[in-house]
Formats: structure tokens, C-alpha cells, sequence
């Protein structure tokens, strides 16, 4: 049984003197669900009408129905939600992250608080005692594509009176995902967010998380973007979808046009980088994936890393490519190796453009 009162401290890699308490490199906010993990046959996709590769919101009573016909499946427990499982992959690094989500006093709240204190996190929360906690469906394909069934629940009832703003001001960036746009409270929360960091020059960045959420929340995405974002994530897809233009160039040149500094992945090709308007593709590293769940997440979580500590925008691209291919190779969205102080052995030779 976790102690919901009790707050941990940050860690830090050897060497290094331990800074101020409540102290933070990234304050992130999202949609705190627990992750069911399981490997299946596509025909399972087929079977259950399931669009296969992309996230799908569900009530209760699909969810239940999912979870039943895959009673006889070997399933894996992680605490998740898109930046989540990014503040867990900044903390892997060496850096320092604060999470705010909303869970209840449920079986799965319980294992979802223990969880990201396990994984050097510090989750903030008031837990309700009414409702359900959040879970998602990670349906795993053998070409390891990830098609994610969510049935927010609880969660969607975080709102501006969950943000510790005093945690938020001592923060060096804020990370806020788009996944919050699907609901009215958790946008007021993300709303609040940014508007607060900004006023007390704490940096914004901000994950496009999915197409649909673009195609959902276009203008928004643009106003957000062009009046509070520093940072901007996304991947091709949800380039293209904001940008409404053919090529994964075109759409990084678009998004460029709206903030100083955007990150886009591009699969095995590595991610683009834009910076004040010039446009570079970082490589990425060669892997045989087996699952692509949380690689964007991870990309995020390198990238920020890198950001905090003083790395070029280039470097921390390169950083990120390297988290996302160590993440693919892993069955879920949470590594089983540590990177903290690895940056150097993997980044000697690297190079800007």
C-alpha cells in the first residue's frame, strides 16, 4: 500500500551534490493510466474492429470487454500516459521530474503511485475515492506496431487545482501532452500550466501525442503553439496533420514558422530538427524493433534531458534518437537498462550540423 502523503526526494548520479528539494529539471502533466501490455495476433485487431496503430478512446464497457477476450494472454502492468512514461525516461538519464496525473484509491491508483516513486519519479496527486483509475490496451502486433485502446476514466477529472504551481516555478521546463485536449478540465489544467510557466520564464514544451488529437484540436494546436510553446514534439504523421503539407519537410517548415524550436521524429531516418528556421535531420541508431510503444515518449524524454543539462538542440535530437532505439528493443514503453551517465560514451564523435 503506497503512502499518498509521502513525497521523494530527486535523484541524481554519483558525483554530483544533491540540489534544493522540490528542485526540477522537467514538471510534467498528463493523463495518469495504468498500461496493459500484451502481445497479439493481428487477426485480434480484425476480430475486434480494432484500427490497428493508433490510439482509441473507450468507455468502461469496451475496455472490460477487450481485457475479457485477452483473459488467456500474458499481460504486463506499467504506470503510463504519454508524459509519463516521458518524466520515467528523463529520470532514467539522470534527470530530475515531478509528474502531476489523477488516479483514485483503486487497486491500479495504488500500483500506479508506487510505480513512478519506484522509477525516481515524484508523483503529485489528490486521489479521489469515487471512480476508476485510468487504463490503456497496448495491443503489440509481431511488426511491432502499437494500436492502444484508452479508457481515460478518472483521469480526465484533473484540473487546475491539481497543478503545485510552487513545484511548476522551480521547474526549468514544463511538458504538457495533447492527449489533455480530449477533455474540458485537463485543458483548463494544461492551460494554467503554460500560462503560469511563462510568466515565470519556465520554458513550454508541448507533444502533438497523435494524429487524431491534431485533426481534433487543429486551430487550438496552432494558437497554443504560436502563443506559449518553446518546444514543440511531434512525429511525421502529426506534422502532416497540423501542417496539412505532403512531406515531412514541408511540415517541419511549417510547424518552424510557429515556434523557435521543433522536434520531429522520422522513424529509422532519426528526427528533424528546427531551429530558428534551419532544418536538420539528426540520424538515428540502427535497431530491429519489437515494439513501438512509448518511442516517442522516450525521443521526448532524451530531448529534454539534453535540453536541461545544456546540450545544442542537435545534440539533444541525437540524445533522444538514442533513448527511442534502446526503447523499441524493450517490450513496452519503460527500459530495463539505466542510462544515467552513458551520454557521453554514446555521444563522443557526435557532431552538429
Amino acid at each position: 500500500m503506497p503512502n499518498w502523503n509521502r513525497k521523494i526526494e530527486c535523484q541524481f548520479p554519483k558525483g554530483k551534490k544533491h540540489c534544493p528539494m522540490r528542485h526540477y529539471d522537467v514538471f510534467g502533466v498528463g493523463n495518469a493510466l495504468v498500461d496493459i501490455i500484451a502481445f497479439i495476433d493481428p487477426k485480434f485487431l480484425e476480430k475486434q474492429n480494432i484500427t490497428k496503430g493508433v490510439m482509441t478512446l473507450v468507455d468502461e464497457s469496451r475496455q472490460g470487454q477487450i481485457l475479457a477476450d485477452l483473459h488467456d494472454e500474458k499481460k504486463e502492468l506499467r504506470s503510463g500516459g504519454s508524459a509519463a512514461n516521458t518524466m520515467i525516461a528523463i529520470a532514467n538519464s539522470g534527470g530530475t521530474c515531478c509528474y502531476t496525473g489523477k488516479v483514485t484509491h483503486d487497486t491500479y491508483g495504488e500500483f500506479y503511485k508506487k510505480d513512478m516513486e519506484d522509477a525516481g519519479v515524484l508523483f503529485e496527486t489528490t486521489p479521489d475515492k469515487l471512480g476508476h483509475t485510468g487504463t490503456c490496451v497496448v495491443l503489440t502486433t509481431p511488426d511491432a506496431e502499437r494500436t492502444m485502446l484508452t479508457n481515460l476514466a478518472i483521469s480526465t477529472s484533473l484540473g487546475p487545482d491539481d497543478i503545485d504551481i510552487e513545484n511548476l516555478k522551480k521547474s526549468k521546463y514544463v511538458y504538457v501532452e495533447g492527449y489533455l485536449w480530449d477533455g474540458d478540465s485537463t485543458k483548463k489544467a494544461s492551460e494554467l500550466t503554460m500560462k503560469i510557466a511563462k510568466e515565470n520564464k519556465v520554458k513550454v514544451s508541448f507533444t502533438y501525442s497523435d494524429p487524431f488529437c491534431v485533426n481534433r484540436s487543429r486551430d487550438e494546436f496552432i494558437h497554443l503553439t504560436k502563443e506559449y510553446v518553446d518546444v514543440v514534439f511531434c512525429n511525421t504523421e502529426e506534422g502532416l496533420a497540423l501542417s496539412g503539407a505532403k512531406t515531412a519537410e514541408e511540415a517541419v517548415q511549417f510547424i518552424s514558422k510557429l515556434c523557435s524550436l521543433v522536434f520531429m521524429t522520422a522513424g529509422k531516418e532519426g528526427a528533424y530538427v528546427a531551429e530558428n528556421g534551419k532544418i536538420t535531420l539528426v540520424p538515428g541508431f540502427p535497431v530491429k524493433p519489437i515494439d513501438t510503444t512509448g518511442a516517442g515518449d522516450a525521443f521526448a524524454a532524451g530531448v529534454l534531458y539534453g535540453l536541461t543539462q545544456g546540450y545544442s538542440a542537435q545534440k539533444s535530437a541525437r540524445w533522444g534518437n538514442y533513448v527511442a532505439s534502446r526503447i523499441v528493443c524493450e517490450v513496452g514503453p519503460r527500459l530495463s537498462v539505466k542510462l544515467m551517465g552513458r551520454q557521453e560514451e554514446i555521444l563522443t564523435g557526435f557532431q552538429d550540423q
